[in-house]
C-alpha cells in the first residue's frame, strides 16, 4: 500500500531554516513525481514545489523561489524540502504527494497519494 509520511516540521523564528522529509513506502519511488504542498488556516491548499522522478526537473512557487530547495534520494525512498529564510507567511501544514508519472503537474488533482502533513510555524 502506497504511503507517504512527512516529518521535520516545527516552530522556527523568522529567518530560520527547516528541512522537511517525506518518506515513501509500499511503492517504487523511482516512477513517481513528488510534490510539496501547503495549506494555511482559512486558505486553499497550494503547490510549493515539485520534483520529477529522476530529479531532472524541479518547480517552485514564486513565493518560495530562492528560499526553498527540493531534492530526493530514490534509494532511500525520501524526498526533502529545505526551507531557508522562513517568513511568517510560510506558516502552514505541509504535505507531500505522489503523482504516478515521471513528470510534475501544476494540478493538485494529478497527485493521487498524500501524506498526513507536518505543521510548520514561523513566529517570533
Amino acid at each position: 500500500q502506497l504511503q507517504l509520511v512527512e516529518s521535520g516540521g516545527g516552530l522556527v523564528q523568522p529567518g530560520g531554516s527547516l528541512r522537511l522529509s517525506c518518506a515513501a513506502s509500499g511503492f517504487t519511488l523511482d516512477f513517481y513525481a513528488i510534490g510539496w504542498f501547503r495549506q494555511a488556516p482559512g486558505k486553499e491548499r497550494e503547490g510549493v514545489s515539485c520534483i520529477s522522478s529522476n530529479s531532472e526537473t524541479t518547480n517552485y512557487a514564486d513565493s518560495v523561489k530562492g528560499r526553498f530547495t527540493i531534492s530526493r534520494d530514490n534509494a532511500k525512498k525520501k524526498v526533502y524540502l529545505q526551507m531557508s529564510s522562513l517568513k511568517p507567511e510560510d506558516t502552514a501544514i505541509y504535505y507531500c504527494a505522489a503523482r504516478g508519472n515521471y513528470y510534475c503537474s501544476d494540478y493538485l488533482a494529478d497527485f493521487g497519494s498524500w501524506g498526513q502533513g507536518t505543521q510548520v510555524t514561523v513566529s517570533s
